[in-house]
């Protein structure tokens, strides 16, 4: 799409303009870039096989945007696209307040473009002097937005550093916003985890998806640097009513008691921050959590039907508890057809005081590992309006049976502000 079709078709549906345009400190990314190469590493055939299919359903539908400003950032209640790349970012030494606030606002105005179909800035791939580096990548050229969204958060660690307060924000810092504790069966891997901000990008095309990394990722240049990233398809999860139970790697259903979209009653109450809730900059949004379990799938592929099925406590043909009738029938604990150690049962919310979380999930599949097996497994992802809530349900699951047949070796929590405002930037009321 180009510019003008889009800002066009922005413009009729009565959407905002974006902010001015990128800080020079932005357009100097552009120009040098930097670490992007490990952006793309490991895409391989599973990107190939990706991009035709996200083509063809783009193609029935070239028109799915979702306006990147909102009462919500994008990402959390979107109907959940076929692709992510997710992105933690830490950020570089000796940098100050205006650094931050000024790749925020960078941020904020190349994500209002992207998502829309249009490229990173208005000179983009070809648009400027042919001497110097391209503002835009060019990998999108000619792609549909394919549904792109992209949802920002801040880290604990971007409250407090070696160098104290120096962005002068440790007093605004959420005290539910720390460090996830240890927890039973974690083999966590330090350089995948955690990270001072992160970026979710999610889309129904991946290399749509893989673009916006990209080139935020170039922008952030001398102020933020990538941590660690990941690719993930096959949704894990639905936001919305309309939307098929989707299928983890371990080939049953997953998702299928999930809070939708529609649902403004449960979202209230256990995913959005909300206006009695410190500090007063959260209200509206929410609490990130990412998890990077591997599947041992050699394992359990070994493991008979009859025993997988009593693992999770579900049939894995339909879905359906154990317990009897379809997918969407609520348990019945009241018996013995499902094991007191079975996942459906420690992790239903009638177990657990009714605590509820927003899942995002998706499939890896990171190539093989030293052993010549899949290096597989979920990119776990919830938006909870307290990260005691899943610190509550995965304590549940220390005795859960499918505890045998994973590992957690990446985490992070993060706190996603509010979406922004036209003219505003992700964050404003942090440093306001």
């Amino acid at each position: 799409m180009d510019d003008a079709a889009a800002e066009s078709a922005a413009e009729s549906a009565g959407s905002s303009p974006p902010p001015p345009g990128l800080s020079r400190r932005g357009l100097l990314g552009l120009a040098l870039g930097g670490g992007v190469a490990s952006l793309t590493a490991g895409l391989g055939a599973g990107l190939a096989g990706g991009v035709a299919l996200g083509r063809a359903r783009a193609a029935a539908d070239t028109q799915t945007a979702f306006d990147f400003f909102g009462s919500h950032q994008a990402g959390v209640t979107t109907p959940v696209q076929e692709h992510l790349h997710f992105a933690s970012f830490d950020m570089m030494p000796r940098t100050d307040r205006d650094d931050l606030v000024t790749l925020l606002q960078d941020w904020t105005y190349a994500a209002s473009r992207i998502t829309q179909g249009l490229e990173v800035s208005a000179t983009g791939a070809v648009g400027g002097d042919p001497e110097v580096p391209p503002d835009d990548t060019g990998e999108a050229i000619g792609l549909p937005a394919s549904g792109l969204t992209i949802t920002f958060g801040f880290g604990p660690s971007l409250f407090e550093n070696e160098e104290g307060d120096r962005y002068g924000i440790a007093a605004l810092r959420p005290t539910r916003l720390e460090r996830l504790p240890a927890f039973l069966g974690d083999d966590l891997i330090p350089e995948a985890s955690h990270g001072d901000l992160c970026i979710q990008a999610c889309a129904d095309d991946p290399q749509v998806a893989v673009h916006a990394v990209r080139n935020l990722s170039r922008i952030a240049f001398g102020r933020a640097k990538l941590r660690w990233s990941q690719l993930g398809f096959g949704k894990t999860s639905r936001t919305t009513a309309d939307q098929a139970t989707p299928r983890n790697l371990f080939g049953f259903k997953d998702g299928t008691a999930n809070i939708l979209a529609d649902d403004m009653a449960a979202l209230d109450e256990h995913v959005w921050v909300s206006a009695s809730d410190e500090p007063a900059w959260m209200t509206g949004g929410s609490y990130l959590v990412a998890r990077k379990i591997a599947m041992l799938i050699e394992t359990w592929d070994r493991v008979r039907l009859s025993e997988q099925d009593a693992i999770v406590g579900r049939d894995k043909g339909v879905g359906a508890p154990l317990s009897g009738g379809d997918e969407f029938t609520p348990p019945d604990f009241s018996g013995a057809s499902i094991d007191r150690n079975a996942h459906v049962r420690l992790a239903h919310p009638d177990q657990n005081d009714g605590v509820r979380i927003l899942r995002r999930g998706f499939n890896y599949v990171d190539g093989n590992n030293s052993l010549g097996r899949l290096d597989a497994g979920l990119f776990f992802l919830s938006y909870q309006r307290d990260p005691a809530q899943f610190i509550a349900l995965q304590r549940r699951l220390s005795t859960d049976l499918l505890s045998e047949y994973i590992r957690h070796v990446g985490s992070g929590v993060w706190a996603v502000p509010a979406g922004a405002t036209p003219g505003s930037f992700v964050g404003a009321d942090l440093f306001a």
